[in-house]
């Protein structure tokens, strides 16, 4: 997306035998691993040895489940390895230790998005090209009119942003399940047209959901870089009841976007990655706090480069469950702002950790 101007038998005796590594193992190494032997090099003292430790029992898991373990319910339902632990790993040599005996909390993951209803916007589709007279349709979202849907936009590699945001929202979908939510997506697979932005908005609205997003990102100049998240402006009438809890979504969102991701602020739109805009349908139409986000600059050779990226996807969908996260189940309090010496660790996300979540 543009930025404006300023998915009863006889049980046999078990054979051992060998086994290939589920995906999720791997992924879990990719995710649980690679980032702490990072923090061995760069940590001293304690904090060494305690990232020494981390990455030790993530490699434990890994090999586990390349013999016939399997995956935690909360990380399998997520497509995620490792433990409910922050990382996905034991965070201290006691936790480690302990690994053979779990307590109750570990036998039952803690499922702080039960009961909440989340609506996930993946932006455009992938047939919207092939039909221009259905997108190009025009629709009131109170401020003006406006196309129905629109094409998106792509890298110059083309890699397009409908493919990019089914996929983060598919991602995404698993987590926030993992983690109790009810999850409503406005389109269910990348091959279709629209829905129109109206009714993007309405979906979000008939689910009652206690939290929207709509997922894109942006096609800006291709010297600027870094990611933005949008919030609705006031459009009196509309948007009043909206603005406090949306701009509280939109903090959340953003600390844990870039305390994850390591993606900055954009540097050509916005303040502090944070915008505020009242020509968007899906935020002027909206009844339930929403924003909407712009992952990164889709233009610019290094955040193109990222967004690519099917590791770097799985790490914008970590960071935007645990926004949402700090957001609905604040048990630790609201998230830290990014770069806050607060922050205990990757997945400190109001008090509720995040299956998968990076160092």
């Amino acid at each position: 997306m543009r930025a404006a101007p300023g998915s009863g038998r006889v049980t046999p005796e078990p054979v051992v035998r060998r086994k290939r590594c589920p995906d999720w193992a791997w992924e879990s190494w990719l995710l649980g691993v690679l980032t702490p032997a990072r923090a061995i090099r760069d940590r001293r003292g304690p904090a060494r040895a305690a990232a020494a430790f981390a990455a030790a029992a993530a490699l434990a898991g890994v090999l586990a489940a390349c013999s016939g373990g399997s995956p935690p319910a909360s990380n399998a339902a997520s497509g995620l390895g490792g433990t409910s632990g922050p990382g996905g790993f034991a965070s201290s040599p006691a936790g480690a230790a302990s690994a053979g005996a779990p307590s109750p909390s570990a036998a039952t993951p803690a499922r702080p998005l039960a009961g909440q209803v989340i609506v996930l916007d993946p932006g455009h589709n992938g047939d919207n090209w092939a039909h221009p007279d259905v997108i190009n349709r025009l629709v009131n979202v109170i401020t003006e009119m406006k196309p129905c849907d629109t094409t998106g936009t792509q890298t110059d590699a083309g890699y397009a942003e409908h493919a990019f945001t089914f996929n983060v929202a598919i991602r995404l979908a698993r987590l926030l399940r993992a983690e109790g939510a009810t999850v409503t997506l406005t389109r269910t697979n990348d091959h279709g047209v629209g829905p129109c932005v109206t009714e993007r908005a309405a979906i979000g609205n008939r689910a009652h959901a206690d939290a929207a997003i709509s997922i894109h990102a942006d096609g800006g100049p291709p010297t600027g870089s870094g990611f933005d998240v949008i919030e609705p402006g006031l459009v009196p009438g509309h948007t009043d009841a909206i603005l406090a809890p949306s701009d509280r979504l939109a903090l959340d969102i953003r600390n844990a976007y870039h305390r994850i991701t390591h993606e900055p602020y954009a540097n050509y739109v916005g303040h502090n990655a944070i915008d505020v805009r009242t020509d968007l349908g899906g935020l002027n139409l909206s009844t339930v706090p929403k924003v909407f986000i712009e992952c990164g600059n889709m233009a610019n050779a290094a955040d193109a480069a990222k967004l690519s990226s099917a590791p770097f996807r799985q790490r914008i969908a970590v960071a935007l469950a645990a926004g949402f996260t700090a957001f609905l189940a604040p048990a630790g309090g609201p998230t830290p702002a990014a770069g806050s010496a607060s922050v205990a660790g990757p997945t400190s996300a109001g008090g509720a950790s995040i299956p998968g979540a990076p160092g």
